[in-house]
């Protein structure tokens, strides 16, 4: 659009770049990982999770993660497009925005409650916080970006886990 500055092109138009380069991480590893650590984590834990939750997490990687990630990119994409389209001003775009970020932070906690890697731990510090946190300093400096408060970080993580749930359940019956 002629109104979009180039600060909020980059940040809008990044957002979808920084999550290509940090699910390729997970396409990369996440059928090893669930292999290899799955298992493990099962035997340390038992009876943490449902014995039908175990089961898909040892199989994730294959086809239906791969169509899911491929879902996640057309929602990505399209809050990068409505965030391209209005400046950084679009809600949809910053709740992602934020949701992108605070996913980064999942995979941390993640790293740290089994104890090792998990897939997009290593883009998460290195890529998804930091681009998070200049993507929201960029679109603040351009006077676009929404005053943050505690149920906007809720709203953007419950934006991510919505998203995350709807393109899992749609690559299941894709897959099935």
């Amino acid at each position: 659009m002629t109104g979009t500055s180039l600060p909020a092109r980059a940040a809008t138009l990044g957002l979808f770049a920084a999550w290509a380069v940090h699910d390729l991480e997970e396409l990369a590893t996440m059928g090893h990982w669930s292999r290899t650590r799955v298992p493990v984590l099962r035997a340390r834990h038992p009876g943490l999770l449902p014995d039908r939750v175990w089961r898909r997490l040892e199989g994730a990687g294959g086809r239906e993660f791969a169509t899911a990630v491929g879902l996640m990119g057309l929602v990505v994409a399209a809050a990068a497009a409505d965030g391209h389209r209005t400046g950084g001003r679009s809600a949809f775009f910053q709740d992602s925005l934020n949701g992108f970020g605070l996913h980064g932070l999942v995979h941390l906690a993640q790293a740290a409650a089994t104890r090792g890697y998990t897939p997009g731990v290593v883009t998460s510090p290195l890529l998804v916080i930091p681009f998070t946190v200049w993507a929201r300093g960029r679109l603040r400096r351009a006077g676009v970006l929404r005053p943050t408060r505690p149920q906007d970080l809720a709203r953007g993580l419950a934006v991510a886990g919505a998203a995350a749930f709807a393109v899992n359940a749609a690559a299941r019956r894709i897959r099935s």
